[in-house]
């Protein structure tokens, strides 16, 4: 009789509290398709202690498990929270820092740079191979041909040039935007090269996806920071 009595008293209760075990469960995991988050786990791990069949507990080992499991999940959500907080405070210190820039001149390959009346512009190549000859062409801003220059055999690594800011005939070329333009014979070809000129950064931006910052230099030309090699007054 008293084996009876509690098998029936234990199966009501169990299936009262199966039913509520399920409800929760299904609550809990109807969240579109979204990973389990802290206060899911929580609430799972809360149901199940509460609906746990009286005549089979969990046991100490399987509870300290899913505590662990928890502490766990805890600590990595923290950490990730302030690796996200870390991240946003050095995209605004970077973003700040590049502010600086304005103003001063950086080295931009292919750019427009700015003569000043009675001034030159300086320009660097890098040629890893060397060159038997280099051809350097000067533009102005409307893609006139302004001048141009000519030099012989290169070693291995950077050449620098000077324009002297004079067009073919001689005479000085008025202040404004220009560009160089280079070619260079290497092992008997000829293939265009990159000018680096300086050009002044006008502003600078930062990208909300990645972080990464760039600078838009005079000219409208938009560079990466992290390709910038030469910074100058």
């Amino acid at each position: 009789m008293t084996t009876t009595s509690n098998n029936v008293t234990s199966a009501s209760l169990l299936g009262s509290k199966v039913t509520s075990y399920e409800s929760t469960t299904n609550a809990t995991t109807s969240k579109s398709g979204k990973e389990m988050g802290k206060q899911d786990f929580l609430t799972l791990f809360t149901a199940q202690l509460q609906n746990q069949n009286p005549l089979d507990p969990v046991k100490n080992e399987a509870f300290v498990a899913q505590l662990a499991q928890f502490s766990q999940l805890e600590a990595t959500t923290n950490m990730q929270t302030s690796m996200d907080n870390l991240v946003k405070s050095l995209a605004g210190e970077r973003m700040l820092n590049s502010a600086s820039l304005i103003g001063l001149k950086v080295a931009i390959p292919d750019s427009l740079s700015r003569l000043d009346a009675g001034g030159s512009i300086e320009g660097k190549i890098d040629l890893p191979d060397g060159a038997s000859g280099i051809m350097v062409k000067v533009y102005n801003e409307q893609g006139g041909l302004v001048q141009e220059l000519s030099a012989g055999p290169q070693s291995p690594g950077t050449a620098s040039l000077t324009w002297d800011g004079k067009d073919a005939l001689g005479n000085a070329a008025p202040a404004g935007l220009y560009r160089l333009k280079a070619s260079a014979v290497v092992n008997g070809k000829t293939s265009d090269v990159s000018v680096n000129t300086l050009a002044t950064v006008r502003s600078v931006a930062s990208n909300s996806t990645d972080g990464s910052v760039s600078l838009e230099v005079e000219g409208g030309k938009t560079v990466l920071l992290s390709t910038v090699q030469r910074v100058a007054y």
